[in-house]
C-alpha cells in the first residue's frame, strides 16, 4: 500500500512543478495566471487532499492493526491511484483531466500507471472489495475509530446515547415543521459541556482539544445537523474572545458562553458581500461617548432570534475600503421568540426569514442595522482595524468542525443506507444483495471513514498549535464531498421512499447539500489549498 501512496505522491509531486510553472513569476504567484489557470489550480488542491486522505487512511490501518481497516485503506488507496491516473473530481458533476495539471502520460507510466500500482488497483480497487467491506459492516459495524484515547472515546459514547435517545427521535420533526430546535436540547447540551468544549476550565470550559470538538460534533451531526452546528457559533465566539478579546472581555462573556446562558450567532456575510468580507459596507460609527451606532445589512444570520451576543463585522473607517477597516464587535442583543413580531426587540434591529430547503432548526436571518447602538466596551480587543486578522483565527477551527459535521452527516447517510438495504426485500431477497447496491454501501464506509481520519488529523494539527488551514480545507473539501455522495446514495437506494419528506434520507440530502457552501464555499477552499501549495 504504502508504495500505491508513494506513486500518488510522485505523480501530485510532478503536477505541484507543472502548475508551478504556469502560474509563478519569478518565484511569486501571479494572481492573474492564478484566476486563468483556475481549474488546473483547484485540481492541484483536490489531488492533494486524496492524496493527504490515503496518507491518514493508510496510517489509521496500521495503528488500528486489524484486517478490515486495512481492506478499507486499500480500497481507498487503489481507488484513487485508479481514478487520478485520467481525472481529478471537483465535485459532482466536475472533472478536471489530468493532463491539464501539466501531467503527461510518460508521468502516468512512471507513478499510477507502473505495473506495481496497477497490479494493486487490480487486486484492491474493484468491485469485490467494496462488496466485501459492505458484507462485513452489517455484522460487525464500519471500523475501529482510532481515536487512541479512553477519554475520548468515553466522550464519543456519551455524546452518541445522548444523540440516539434525545435527537434522532426528533430530528425530522424538527425538519418537516421547520421548528427551532427545542430549548430542552440545549440545555442537555449546556449541561453536557457542549457549548465551552475548548475553552479553557479557568473561564468556565472543560477545556478540551479540537479532536474532542470533532467526536462531539460529529456524534451530534449524526443525529440531526442543526444539532451538531449549534456549538459552530460558540466556538467561533470563543475563538475571537480568546484570541483577540480584552481580558474584561473575557471575563465577561467566556464563562457565560460555555454555560449556555449567552447563545452567540456570527454576523459577518452581507447580501452584495458572501466570501469577500474584506468588501463589506455595514457601517459602526464611534460617537462622542465612545459607544458606536451601527447601519447596514447582513445575511444568513443562523440562530439570530434566540442570540445574545452577535460577533458583529462592520467599517469603522471609512476612508479604507479593505480589510484593515474592519472592526469586530461583541454586540449584545436582546433574545426574541420565534412568534411573528417578537422576534426581534431591540431598536435599530430587524430581521426577514429566509426560508431554506435544509439546515432547518435555527434558521436563517437576513438583519437590517438602522442606528442600532454597541456600548463602549463592545469593540473586540478595544482596538478598531483587527477584525479580519482577528476573523482568521477562526477560520481553521470553523473548517475543521464543519469537516466533521460532514462526517456526521455522512455516517448518518450510511446508517440509514445500510438499514433500508437489509429491509427492502426485492425479487426475493434484500436489496443490499444486489451488486449495485451492495458497492454503494462499501463506497460509503470507505468514504466516510477517509473523511473521518483526516479530520482527526488536521483537528491534532490544530491541537498542536502548528498552522493547520491546508489541513483543515483539505478535511472540509473531502467530508462534504463525503456527506452529499453520501446522503445522494442513500436516496437512490431507498428508490422512491427516498424522495418522500417522512423518511430520513429526504432530509440528509438537503442538510448535506449545504455544507460545501458554508464556513467558505469550496471553491473557496480549494483556491486557499492551491495557494499555499503553489507558494510552499
Amino acid at each position: 500500500m504504502q508504495r500505491v501512496v508513494d506513486a500518488i505522491a510522485e505523480l501530485y509531486q510532478r503536477a505541484l512543478t507543472q502548475v508551478r510553472a504556469q502560474v509563478m513569476d519569478s518565484g511569486k504567484l501571479n494572481r492573474g495566471k492564478l484566476e486563468s489557470r483556475q481549474v488546473a489550480a483547484h485540481g492541484l488542491a483536490y489531488l492533494a487532499t486524496e492524496l493527504e486522505a490515503a496518507r491518514q487512511l493508510a496510517a489509521w490501518s496500521e495503528r488500528v492493526g486489524g484486517d478490515y481497516e486495512r481492506r478499507i485503506a486499500t480500497t481507498y488507496v487503489g481507488e484513487v491511484a485508479r481514478s487520478v491516473a485520467s481525472a481529478i473530481e471537483l465535485g459532482a458533476c466536475e472533472s478536471v483531466d489530468i493532463h491539464e495539471l501539466g501531467i503527461t502520460d510518460a508521468d502516468l507510466d512512471k507513478t499510477v500507471r507502473s505495473p506495481a500500482v496497477l497490479s494493486f488497483i487490480a487486486e484492491h480497487a474493484r468491485s469485490e472489495s467494496y462488496l466485501a467491506i459492505a458484507k462485513h459492516a452489517k455484522e460487525h459495524g464500519y471500523g475501529a475509530l482510532g481515536l487512541g484515547d479512553s477519554t475520548l472515546e468515553d466522550i464519543r459514547l456519551q455524546f452518541a446515547r445522548f444523540t440516539d435517545q434525545e435527537v434522532i427521535p426528533r430530528a425530522q420533526e424538527i425538519h418537516r415543521k421547520d421548528v427551532l430546535i427545542p430549548m430542552e436540547i440545549l440545555e442537555q447540551m449546556s449541561e453536557m459541556g457542549v457549548f465551552g468544549l475548548t475553552i479553557p476550565e479557568a473561564l468556565g470550559g472543560l477545556g478540551l482539544g479540537k479532536v474532542a470538538m470533532c467526536v462531539v460534533t460529529e456524534e451530534l451531526s449524526r443525529g440531526y445537523i442543526g444539532v451538531g452546528s449549534l456549538g459552530t457559533r460558540s466556538e467561533i465566539a470563543a475563538e475571537l474572545i480568546m484570541g483577540g478579546g480584552t481580558d474584561e472581555q473575557k471575563q465577561q462573556w467566556l464563562p457565560k458562553l460555555a454555560s449556555g446562558e449567552v447563545l452567540p450567532t456570527a454576523v459577518f456575510t452581507e447580501p452584495n458581500n458572501g466570501s469577500d468580507l474584506a468588501h463589506i459596507t455595514t457601517r459602526a460609527t464611534k460617537q462622542a461617548d465612545g459607544s458606536y451606532v451601527v447601519t447596514g445589512a447582513k445575511t444568513w444570520i443562523t440562530h439570530a432570534v434566540r442570540a445574545d451576543l452577535m460577533t458583529l463585522l462592520a467599517r469603522t473607517n471609512p476612508q479604507d475600503d479593505g480589510a484593515n477597516g474592519l472592526s469586530m464587535f461583541l454586540a449584545p442583543k436582546t433574545r426574541g421568540q420565534d412568534l411573528p413580531g417578537k422576534e426581534f426587540v431591540d431598536a435599530g434591529l430587524t430581521g426577514t426569514e429566509i426560508k431554506v430547503l435544509g439546515y432547518r432548526g435555527m434558521k436563517e436571518y437576513e438583519l437590517s442595522f438602522d442606528g442600532f447602538k454597541l456600548p463602549a466596551d463592545s469593540l473586540l480587543g478595544d482596538v478598531e482595524g483587527k477584525a479580519f486578522r482577528q476573523l482568521m483565527i477562526t477560520f481553521e477551527s470553523a473548517r475543521i468542525q464543519t469537516a466533521a459535521r460532514g462526517v456526521g452527516v455522512a455516517q448518518a447517510a450510511l446508517n440509514e443506507a445500510m438499514r433500508y438495504a437489509h429491509e427492502r426485500i426485492q425479487f426475493g431477497k434484500p436489496i443490499a444483495e444486489f451488486g449495485r447496491v451492495g458497492r454503494k454501501l462499501g463506497r460509503m464506509v470507505v468514504r466516510v471513514q477517509a473523511a473521518r481520519q483526516l479530520t482527526y488529523f488536521a483537528a491534532r494539527e490544530k491541537d498542536k498549535e502548528r498552522r493547520c488551514d491546508l489541513e483543515a480545507g483539505m478535511a472540509k473539501l473531502l467530508a462534504t464531498r463525503a456527506a452529499w455522495e453520501g446522503a445522494d446514495a442513500d436516496v437512490q437506494i431507498h428508490g422512491g421512499n427516498g424522495f418522500a419528506e417522512e423518511y430520513t434520507a429526504s432530509r440528509l440530502l438537503v442538510d448535506a447539500r449545504v455544507l460545501s457552501i458554508f464556513e467558505g464555499a469550496n471553491e473557496i477552499q480549494a483556491d486557499v489549498i492551491a495557494r499555499r501549495l503553489l507558494e510552499g
